[in-house]
């Protein structure tokens, strides 16, 4: 946790937050050995980034004082993530990694080597996912919450919507085998779209190619997705 995010039930005025769950207050006790005095980074949800002063703590609460939470967080990457659902444990994995390089926009989509078990997994109940986004912007130090949206059925997502998406971005697929190799150091707004382990089907890759995504490799070497996400990311940022 390189940054401590405040809610905002968390404020108790304009210079003075209060944190009482017990995730935070373990975090800080276990791994910042906090003492009466310390100065630790803040941020408000979707706001500014901060120092403050903490006054009290104890195992039922967390009180910081600051002047002002007023830097800018990290820039997001122009990029949006749309990713064929990973097996539960790779997902929450996945999601805080993408997070804390900056990705702001994940779409989670069903493909035929995706098993549909997963889709009923506890992952995706919108309190685990938050929670491996807080992790995330709290190791990067980042306070903007990305959207995540499920897409559970491939054509009516690719066709009816991707198709649409892509008139104002460049769309990018991620496969191997496709000509080009993944470009670096991108500037206008991107769509990445990245297969399940296994791969696309050929008709997943047909259908995507058609609507206007462009094919891309990392090389000759064959990655786990969240291996191959974070050096699409990297390459691409």
């Amino acid at each position: 946790m390189n940054l401590i995010l405040l809610d905002d039930t968390d404020f108790l005025d304009r210079h003075q937050a209060c944190i009482r769950d017990p995730r935070r207050l373990q975090h800080l006790h276990d791994v910042h050995h906090v003492e009466i005095g310390d100065t630790l980074t803040l941020g408000r949800r979707e706001g500014g980034i901060g120092r403050g002063r903490l006054t009290e703590f104890s195992g039922q609460r967390a009180v910081f004082e600051f002047e002002a939470l007023d830097q800018a967080p990290p820039a997001p990457l122009p990029i949006e993530l749309i990713l064929a659902l990973p097996r539960p444990r790779m997902l929450a994995r996945t999601l805080e990694h993408v997070t804390a390089l900056g990705v702001k926009s994940i779409t989670l989509m069903h493909t035929r080597r995706v098993e549909k078990s997963y889709w009923q997994s506890p992952e995706l109940h919108p309190d685990k996912i938050h929670q491996h986004l807080v992790l995330g912007l709290e190791q990067a130090r980042d306070t903007r919450l990305p959207s995540v949206s499920l897409e559970p059925r491939f054509k009516p997502f690719v066709e009816d919507r991707l198709a649409g998406w892509l008139d104002e971005r460049q769309g990018l697929l991620a496969h191997p085998g496709t000509p080009a190799p993944c470009p670096r150091g991108i500037e206008h707004p991107t769509i990445l779209v990245v297969g399940p382990e296994g791969g696309f089907i050929d008709y997943e890759v047909d259908t995507l190619l058609d609507v206007g995504c462009q094919g891309i490799h990392l090389g000759e070497r064959i990655l786990r997705v969240e291996t191959a996400v974070i050096a699409l990311l990297s390459r691409l940022a």
